[in-house]
């Protein structure tokens, strides 16, 4: 632990004293995230399971792991896994990875057996699919910016674009919008929302899902770009990057979540009652038990 973590706390503790949910006086939290095992290289891509277990990524060694929340242990789930990024579980607790090895989209299930879903876009590579949400109808909305990794063999761009793109259950991908760098992903059946982070633009998006793969016009929901994000019960907006920051659902900035790495790259909530909130931080996992839980 960094030499000034116990002026850290201190201030960590000031600033939990006003933390709120919107129009109630519960703290969304009471102590700091643990860290729950730091052997990775670079952590991303949490999703829960019906049973409530996180599983993510560490796409630099190409592993999928999986945080037992009962046990408290971090086991290894899959190697060789198309080098996955975000992942999204679907309504058959089937594990949907972004897995930007070959620009496609992975279905994975308990058994570790691999369907690939999508290898392109319209005949053409996809820069590298980052972050996904399925919606009701189990179409998969998706981002595909361009982070292009020095372990892709023979990388050629054919899309010029940064898309976000929706693929239907049948399999027929539309192109929905073109952003500077489209990152994190997050939507909410109950809210009907979907919001977008353009990262490079330093913006986050909302939309309203009008339908099966249709959006309203987007709209400005914050000043602040995002790698991963998530939603909890009350309809706040958890963005990634440096720390965690959340925000209400009038895009006001509610708290900072001090996170002692170089970079968060994702959140999502998982364990006991889903009130569990896991953060993907550069070579480390944590875990913060919360007063709300994740929105359904």
């Amino acid at each position: 632990m960094k030499s000034f973590w116990k002026l850290g706390y201190v201030a960590f503790l000031m600033i939990l004293m006003n933390c709120k949910v919107q129009n109630t006086s519960e703290k969304l939290f009471e102590v700091p995230p643990t860290v729950l095992s730091s052997q990775f290289t670079f952590t991303e891509g949490p999703a829960s399971d019906k049973e409530g277990n996180v599983y993510f990524t560490d796409q630099p060694n190409d592993k999928i792991y999986f945080w037992n929340w009962k046990t408290n242990k971090v086991e290894l789930f899959l190697a060789k896994t198309g080098r996955a990024n975000g992942t999204y579980f679907d309504k058959n607790d089937n594990l949907i990875t972004c897995s930007d090895d070959n620009g496609e989209i992975w279905k994975i299930n308990k058994d570790k057996e691999i369907q690939v879903l999508s290898q392109g876009f319209e005949g053409k590579r996809l820069n590298g699919p980052n972050d996904l949400w399925i919606d009701k109808f189990g179409g998969i909305y998706f981002t595909d910016p361009l982070y292009e990794r020095d372990y892709w063999k023979n990388f050629k761009a054919e899309i010029p674009e940064k898309n976000l793109y929706y693929r239907n259950q049948n399999g027929t991908i539309t192109k929905l919008e073109t952003f500077v760098q489209p990152n994190g992903i997050v939507g909410s059946q109950k809210l009907k929302k979907l919001y977008v982070s353009d990262i490079n633009a330093g913006k986050t998006y909302v939309y309203q899902i009008l339908g099966e793969g249709k959006l309203s016009e987007k709209k400005l929901f914050c000043e602040m770009g995002s790698d991963g994000m998530t939603l909890d019960s009350q309809g706040n907006l958890y963005l990634t990057g440096k720390d965690v920051t959340i925000f209400n659902n009038k895009g006001e900035k509610i708290i900072n979540i001090p996170i002692e790495e170089e970079w968060t790259s994702n959140v999502t909530f998982g364990g006991k009652n889903n009130s569990t909130l896991f953060i993907t931080a550069s070579n480390s996992v944590y875990a913060l038990s919360m007063n709300v839980s994740g929105i359904q």
